[in-house]
């Protein structure tokens, strides 16, 4: 039953990214007036191809780390911890890094590309979404243990953004994309994330994220980890109450936020999923046609569309053009194996 559901997620992640670009810092009308009616609006793009933002970039960046620290055994804090590391500042240094990046990823990036302890260059007062909307290829891996890949959601964020509700947040953000692309049932998935967050309120990684919590101002590692946790825990709990009734046709930010920060990028890119659970594209569109971060919220759409739906729910119209596609199905095929 392969519904190739690695290479449904990258390929969704994308396509989101590339078609929330133009949409992006716009409010609702001035997107219609420039895109046409939200249910039709085109892949934009220029001379042949889609082009991404930041959001798909750090995914791929994420992605080859994640990839090097396999290949060398287990996965391992010590493993994931330098390729990773790697990846995110070649990235930063990247004349290709011109998508309009979020200055917490510049700044801790910029931070890393030195000899310091990564706990160091870590943001610890940011949980923008920087660190969620590249989180899926963690979901994607397969033979890892639940400690795993919370562990190596929580690190890979940290890196650049250390507030306990970024952690979260990506925790649940790769959750969500592992549990769909096991054939997790979109109705009940909501309830899982929410389940799965009261189970994980009181755990913190230290194994991965040494002594990170630190940096803050809370008094432990409890206290730390549970302010993230409760924070997306209250998104969830709004997420729930809305999913079944909330009005299509409504700014779906009007539900559960407009994305910039960790737990609404999840909770708006989750409702844009379940709002449309077997049309992917109309997902795709909704996202992309709202007044938050619209590429992170579209591509968080994008990547739980084709985890539940697989590499078939994309048209070959569109990902032939989208920019990074060889290198998308290169990696989704490895983890689709």
């Amino acid at each position: 039953m392969n519904k190739q559901a690695a290479t449904g997620t990258l390929m969704g992640l994308a396509l989101g990214d590339a078609l929330g670009l133009p949409t992006e810092f716009n409010d609702v009308p001035a997107i219609l007036a420039k895109c046409g009616p939200w249910r039709e609006m085109e892949l934009p793009v220029t001379r042949g191809t889609a082009y991404v933002t930041d959001d798909t970039q750090m995914t791929l960046a994420l992605a080859r780390g994640l990839r090097t620290a396999v290949d060398s055994g287990p996965l391992t804090p010590h493993r994931l911890t330098r390729p990773v590391r790697d990846e995110y500042v070649d990235w930063y240094h990247s004349p290709e890094n011109n998508r309009a990046p979020g200055n917490t990823c510049l700044l801790a990036c910029r931070l890393l590309d030195s000899d310091r302890r990564w706990q160091d260059a870590s943001q610890i007062g940011s949980k923008g979404c920087g660190a969620n909307m590249r989180v899926a290829p963690i979901g994607l891996v397969p033979g890892l243990s639940e400690e795993q890949r919370a562990g190596a959601a929580q690190l890979q964020a940290a890196l650049t953004h250390g507030h306990p509700t970024g952690l979260a947040a990506s925790d649940l953000t790769a959750r969500a994309v592992w549990l769909l692309a096991r054939g997790g049932d979109p109705a009940g998935l909501v309830g899982q994330l929410r389940s799965y967050a009261y189970e994980n309120r009181d755990r913190y990684h230290e194994r991965w994220l040494g002594d990170l919590w630190t940096r803050s101002q809370d008094p432990d590692a409890l206290h730390f980890v549970r302010r993230g946790w409760d924070e997306c825990l209250a998104v969830l709990e709004r997420l729930d109450s809305v999913q079944r009734t909330a009005d299509p046709e409504l700014d779906p930010c009007t539900y559960t936020g407009d994305g910039w920060i960790a737990e609404e990028a999840l909770a708006t890119g989750l409702l844009c999923f379940l709002l449309f659970p077997g049309e992917p594209l109309t997902a795709l569109r909704r996202a992309a046609c709202t007044r938050g971060d619209s590429d992170s919220i579209a591509a968080l759409a994008g990547a739980f569309a084709g985890a539940h739906l697989g590499a078939d729910a994309w048209p070959a119209e569109w990902t032939e053009r989208i920019e990074h596609r060889d290198e998308l199905r290169e990696l989704g095929a490895l983890w689709d194996a």
